[in-house]
């Protein structure tokens, strides 16, 4: 990239400085960053989410007595104490009323009263990091608890986290889109711009000026087109994240699509990007339409 940064007066003044091709090469390189801003907030989030949701689902599990009331209170004392005896279970506890309740307030209410109703207790097993024999220990309840039902999330945690990985990868399929986008966008600009002073470069070849001269000043005005309209779309998109709701458990995903830390300085190099996309895009760009106009 050399050609971009040499320091050569006459060389810009062979594009013209505005009218249609500029405008839309800014315009376009400012949507194209503030959309990747997002998708990229996406994906950082996406791989925030997978990893909570593994980490927290792998070490916990569930059992369920589902027993008369009359029989709840004694197979729920019967599984604590199979528990004690597990290898890899560090800790179980059986949720109180109050405990439950909170976990159905969500879809029944928090004046639900679940006393006299037929709920299952739960028991929350939290594991060591060796993990326990998952299928032994559903026979030992079976053999001396029959209202007991073991839940160690492997079900459903892997889908969670198979479709919060699919959404990163999907952030960042978002992002090559756009940078194809982008170089598509300028191809086409640059083209215009070409074939629009086809008179100019031939004046200009008349009185000895090199292909590399024309190219580098399509090559250098282009880039800093680009580079600004990117630079502007990426503040933009980033005080639109800024705005967004903090995450929170009760928003759950939805509210914790902003950055974290200094994954507030990813965004920075989408300007970065969208300079070099337009840099090799102009280049190959002028070099095609130069050489179909000697």
């Amino acid at each position: 990239m050399s050609l971009l940064w040499r320091t050569d007066g006459q060389a810009g003044r062979v594009v013209p400085p505005s009218g249609f091709t500029a405008h839309l090469l800014v315009f376009a390189a400012a949507a194209m960053a503030f959309l990747a801003v997002f998708a990229l907030a996406l994906s950082l989030a996406s791989g925030r989410l997978a990893a909570r949701w593994g980490d927290e689902l792998a070490q916990s599990a569930t059992i369920r007595i589902v027993a008369p009331l009359e029989q709840r209170d004694a197979q729920t004392e019967a599984a604590l104490r199979i528990l004690q005896t597990t290898a890899g279970v560090a800790f179980a506890r059986a949720l109180d009323t109050e405990e439950q309740q909170a976990l159905l307030a969500p879809w029944f209410g928090p004046e639900l009263d679940i006393e006299n109703l037929p709920v299952p207790q739960l028991i929350e097993v939290i594991e060591e990091d060796t993990g326990f024999d998952a299928a032994g220990l559903r026979l030992r309840l079976a053999a001396e608890v029959p209202g007991a039902v073991l839940d160690d999330h492997t079900q459903w945690r892997a889908p969670l986290v198979e479709a919060a990985d699919r959404l990163r990868l999907l952030g960042g399929i978002s992002i090559v889109l756009l940078a194809v986008t982008m170089a598509a966008v300028v191809t086409l600009a640059a083209n215009a711009a070409l074939a629009a002073n086809a008179q100019v470069i031939k004046v200009l070849r008349l009185v000895g000026a090199t292909d590399q001269f024309i190219a580098q000043a399509f090559v250098r005005r282009f880039t800093g087109r680009a580079l600004a309209g990117a630079l502007g779309g990426t503040l933009l998109g980033m005080v639109a994240v800024l705005l967004l709701p903090p995450a929170s458990d009760a928003g759950g995903f939805l509210t914790g699509l902003g950055f974290q830390g200094l994954e507030w300085a990813l965004p920075l190099l989408i300007p970065l990007l969208a300079a070099v996309v337009a840099f090799g895009a102009t280049g190959w760009s002028a070099k095609r339409v130069l050489g179909e106009l000697a």
